[in-house]
């Protein structure tokens, strides 16, 4: 029995840094504690994170957290980036390679050869993904290939979420949950289990992989060996996204979640059965329960964001923090005919293009910092309107509203532009950090601190909500350009490689 002093932390692992977040039953202010990790670049394309500094960063946070609670937490959860993977030994826990980021396009070309030799189908079937470098199993292949990783029985190979776990028991439990397992492309969502044949196809040795285990759940408890606050159960496990859609309480078929981030990640609950492969759309593991419970849902990636933001402030450095951008764009009417299409990584749902490249149309003299701004903000409700279109067609049904969560979530401009662009009313919770939100009611759920999901819908609170302008023809309009600049990112000239 939980009592008002009862808190869960949540570590919530992202692609630039990590955030500790303890969660009180009572609905108290959370404490958190945050730290960025460094972000590596050695070749165009390729994204790399050292795994030591994210479980330093990790270890920093939770530590600093603990010790502002008058009590320690009742349960640990954690959630993470997907699809980044990280090779390490078993008998030094040292990483053996930095890690591989999931923005990382380095697998582009083995992608391509798999998708040639008529691969696709079978990664479509088994694992609800396509055939694309986002995903980690050609991450691991390279590693064990060009990366120089030897199999053995000594190597373990894991995405963060394993990573951490590992570092949290002192080297005691290597497991995973199914919302990671399924962002492999080495996992068969259908029976829920490695897939042979595919760990074969991408030569990755089974037995290196993560143990399988619900994600709300008991996975293990803390030792210091590694520097952990000991005795803390660690109990729920999710990738981020599926995480934020547990944290918006979309526990029914048909509620949806968009989650501002890095990238942007729109997931659509469909139930406790699995559907077919989708055009356009992933499948994946939403989460499942410790009493064999099983959500899948649909899911629209799009992998530059937050990021075009970071871009803007850190790469044209016409902004100096990240804040800045809404009150920027807000100061002019329009962009001014400018478009900027982000796909520094590729273009993710529903066109999944890892070849097309950035793209700014549209600039005359009259272009200035405020127009790219605005183009930038504009660009984050265009491609999750492209990524929604896609998916409401395939589910037959269109959404009654979408939840939103994540770092740009807080401009209420860019939101009424989403609504506007969406046809749709665009709805905020008070707590917005529903992706640590999401990890601590898992682990929260498998420890008897949240009793039911009734429980947990409970917690979810209304902060604002966005009403589109019923008139459609200006955002048909503004989204048919956006269209045509999507094209021209999509365009190589001849003999013109971008590997």
């Amino acid at each position: 029995m939980s009592t008002d002093s009862t808190c869960v932390v949540a570590i919530d692992a992202g692609t630039t840094g990590v955030r500790a977040r303890a969660v009180f039953v009572d609905g108290r202010p959370p404490i958190s504690a945050y730290r960025e990790f460094t972000q590596y670049f050695p070749e165009p394309g390729w994204v790399e994170h050292d795994a030591v500094e994210i479980w330093h960063a990790a270890r920093a946070t939770l530590n600093e957290v603990i010790g502002r609670l008058a009590e320690p937490p009742r349960v640990i959860g954690i959630t993470n980036q997907r699809e980044t993977v990280i090779a390490w030994s078993r008998s030094t826990g040292q990483p053996l390679h930095r890690a591989i980021v999931w923005q990382d396009r380095r697998t582009a070309a083995r992608c391509d050869e798999l998708a040639a030799a008529g691969k696709l189908a079978l990664v479509r079937e088994r694992t609800g993904l396509v055939l694309d470098p986002y995903f980690s199993g050609t991450k691991f292949e390279w590693l064990l290939g060009v990366g120089g990783v030897i199999a053995s029985d000594d190597l373990a190979l894991g995405t963060v979420d394993s990573w951490l776990l590992w570092n949290l028991t002192g080297g005691e439990v290597h497991a995973t949950d199914p919302s990671n397992a399924s962002r492999t492309m080495l996992f068969d969502i259908h029976s829920l289990a490695w897939d042979p044949e595919l760990c074969d196809l991408l030569h990755v040795p089974m037995a290196a992989l993560a143990r399988v285990m619900p994600s709300s759940g008991r996975f293990g408890v803390s030792t210091d060996r590694y520097g952990a606050p000991p005795g803390i159960p660690i109990s729920g496990i999710a990738g981020d996204q599926q995480s934020a859609l547990f944290g918006q309480a979309c526990f029914s078929p048909g509620m949806a979640k968009n989650t501002y981030g890095t990238g942007s990640f729109i997931l659509l609950n469909v139930g406790p059965t699995c559907p077919r492969p989708t055009e356009g759309m992933l499948t994946t593991v939403a989460w499942t329960l410790a009493d064999g419970t099983t959500a899948y849902a649909l899911e629209g990636a799009i992998f530059v964001t937050g990021a075009a933001v970071q871009w803007l402030r850190d790469g044209l450095q016409i902004i100096s923090s990240a804040a800045e951008v809404g009150p920027l764009a807000a100061s002019v009417d329009d962009t001014g005919g400018v478009y900027v299409v982000p796909a520094f990584t590729g273009l993710g749902s529903p066109w999944w293009d890892p070849y097309a490249r950035g793209t700014i149309v549209g600039i005359t003299r009259g272009t200035g910092r405020a127009q790219l701004a605005r183009a930038v903000v504009e660009s984050m409700t265009y491609q999750v309107r492209d990524a929604v279109d896609a998916m409401t067609a395939a589910a037959g049904t269109d959404l009654a509203d979408l939840r939103v969560d994540g770092g740009a979530s807080a401009m209420d401009l860019m939101l009424q532009m989403q609504a506007d662009q969406l046809g749709v009313t665009v709805r905020r919770p008070t707590d917005q950090e529903t992706t640590a939100l999401g990890a601590a009611f898992l682990a929260g759920l498998a420890e008897g601190v949240w009793a039911s999901l009734d429980a947990i819908t409970a917690q979810w609170q209304l902060d604002t909500e966005f009403v589109p302008n019923p008139d459609r023809t200006l955002a048909d309009t503004l989204h048919g350009q956006w269209l045509r600049a999507v094209e021209r990112s999509r365009e190589q000239p001849v003999g013109h490689s971008c590997e």
